[in-house]
């Protein structure tokens, strides 16, 4: 049983350890980079919701009093693929100037069943119904945000995680010398 854990969860943790090794804190400063472990089943497949510039919107799909259908995020003016699918009408919020997400926290069962996304302006998006574990994310660093998020879905999303980081600070690999 363990070495299907192992086996389900590897090509994640590899789509992961690719996404953090593209970030570098510049010379001289503290790194600023943590990740939130994922929560949830982390059955079927994988996704990395990522892009460039700062977080300006996040969308959620939810099925009524049952589960978290999907998610898309949007950096700068670009909106990422769906994790999961989009069924219905969904729940937004769309930051701010000098907003940042800071916090992730919600429930999960086999399926995410909530997900509440908190801005450093105290403003939040909530989405689905509060039954099964609880979970809370948020960066070990005071200054760090909601770089992207990863995780699973089977339909609807069976897992996310979150990385968080300073996104002003970070280069990327193939631009240092």
């Amino acid at each position: 049983m363990h070495y299907v854990v192992v086996f389900a969860l590897l090509p994640a943790c590899i789509l992961v350890a690719q996404a953090a090794s593209f970030y570098s804190a510049p010379e001289g400063s503290e790194p600023t980079y943590s990740f939130s472990s994922p929560v949830g089943s982390g059955s079927g497949s994988s996704y990395v919701l990522s892009g460039e510039g700062r977080i300006t919107a996040v969308r959620v799909w939810e099925n009524y009093n049952n589960y978290i259908y999907g998610i898309q995020i949007r950096h700068g003016f670009t909106w990422s693929s769906v994790a999961g699918y989009s069924y219905g009408t969904p729940q937004e919020i769309e930051l701010r100037e000098n907003e940042a997400i800071i916090q992730i926290s919600g429930k999960y069962a086999h399926y995410l069943r909530s997900l509440i996304f908190t801005t450093n302006q105290g403003r939040t998006l909530y989405a689905g119904q509060p039954y099964g574990h609880s979970f809370n994310m948020y960066p070990e660093h005071p200054q760090a945000e909601l770089l992207f998020v990863s995780g699973r879905y089977h339909g609807a999303l069976t897992a996310i995680a979150a990385h968080w980081g300073t996104p002003g600070s970070f280069i990327s690999n193939s631009t240092r010398h």
